[in-house]
């Protein structure tokens, strides 16, 4: 009873800043795509704040739910993706970047946002302070992850799509072309790489690798900004 309780404690911590931080990731894009001509999101109810149209079972709930639980050193999970018609755009390549940038935009902002609220821990009963406390600083975790990790600039993350729209043809063209395998490239990079490197006695973390140190940097400049100790 008592694990499950510890279980549950730390899940209650963790679940309300994923769910925020990918149901605004997701309708931040769908919301510049209508703003920028393309409503296939709108019209797919897709430029809500409901998580439900975006929460998807496996990459939002289970993936991360395992990691945490299991005490894995990264987070990692998904949600729906938000359909974007890019040819609808008004300026198809200029804003295909406007468009991938939103959502790594709002996940930054959410960790600004989450940071400075810890500051009104505080104020809360104490029976209730901790609570808040770590759903804040899960959250301002969670935000930071997601808006680094999505910004690689592999295709269908969103550096991939700023960095095609960015990038010469000659260039963009090939790195467009590595989206239908750029997932299976991610978790392969994420769990088998680590898992082949210990059986052979070898401590290969790529995903800690790539990001740990941009997400160490963004930390510790959102916690200056906002006055942290």
């Amino acid at each position: 009873m008592g694990d499950l309780s510890s279980i549950l404690g730390v899940a209650s911590t963790w679940i309300l800043p994923v769910l925020i931080a990918v149901t605004f990731h997701e309708a931040a894009h769908g919301w510049v795509a209508w703003r920028l001509g393309d409503d296939t999101a709108y019209a797919r109810g897709r430029v809500t704040f409901n998580p439900l149209a975006h929460v998807d079972p496996v990459g939002t709930v289970l993936v991360p739910g395992m990691l945490v639980l299991t005490g894995a050193p990264f987070l990692f999970g998904w949600a729906k993706p938000v359909p974007v018609n890019f040819m609808a755009l008004r300026r198809p390549r200029r804003d295909m970047v406007w468009v991938a940038l939103a959502g790594p935009g709002i996940n930054i902002a959410l960790a600004i946002i989450a940071a400075a609220l810890l500051h009104t821990v505080d104020w809360f009963p104490a029976t209730a302070r901790e609570f808040v406390e770590l759903n804040l600083a899960h959250a301002f975790l969670i935000n930071v992850v997601l808006a680094v990790f999505n910004m690689l600039p592999l295709p269908p993350l969103d550096g991939g799509r700023v960095a095609v729209g960015l990038l010469p043809p000659s260039l963009s063209r090939p790195l467009a072309r590595l989206e239908r395998w750029g997932f299976f490239i991610i978790l392969g990079a994420i769990f088998v790489v680590p898992y082949l490197g210990r059986l052979i006695g070898y401590d290969i973390n790529i995903f800690s690798m790539i990001i740990g140190l941009p997400v160490s940097v963004l930390i510790d400049v959102i916690v200056a900004l906002v006055g942290l100790n």
